[in-house]
């Protein structure tokens, strides 16, 4: 079965987790990739919160898995910052394997923030955002150029 973006920007939150549960890590991903943002999930604010959060805040991660590393992409002016730690490790979810995003080592603002990763297409991960160990919401990423702004309507 393939996913699009929109398919998990609709779904709620029982459906991203069976998702996420079911998906493989995959490969870190390389360069930039195009984020959204997964609040509210399977609600009437998943989409308007999206929209806000992809023009005003945050716009994606860009990877450097040679070196372990991310920074993500912020602003409408795409700037670099917040720098986090990528490595495999178990999930805080299920304990499989997964893609760890750890901003700890990395970040006074954000350190209370790890993010998991696991590709849920050939071309899609699906992001599960923790706060304190406290799971607070979803997020995707794409490559470049692929569909992936939150469309209206």
């Amino acid at each position: 079965m393939t996913l699009s973006e929109k398919e998990l920007l609709e779904a709620d939150d029982g459906r991203l987790e069976e998702l996420f549960r079911m998906s493989p890590p995959g490969d870190i991903p390389k360069g930039p990739m195009e984020g959204t943002a997964i609040i509210g999930a399977g609600s009437w604010v998943a989409r308007p919160v999206a929209l806000l959060v992809g023009l005003a805040v945050w716009r994606g991660k860009v990877f450097y898995p040679e070196a372990g590393y991310l920074s993500n992409r912020l602003s409408p002016l795409d700037m670099l910052a917040i720098v986090a730690t990528v490595t495999p490790g178990p999930s805080l979810l299920d304990e499989r394997d997964c893609i760890v995003i750890d901003y700890s080592r990395t970040s006074l603002v954000v350190g209370a923030v790890r993010d998991e990763l696991r590709q849920v297409g050939p071309d899609l991960y699906l992001g599960l955002i923790w706060v304190n160990r406290i799971k607070i919401g979803w997020f995707t990423l794409k490559p470049p150029g692929a569909e992936n702004a939150p469309q209206e309507g």
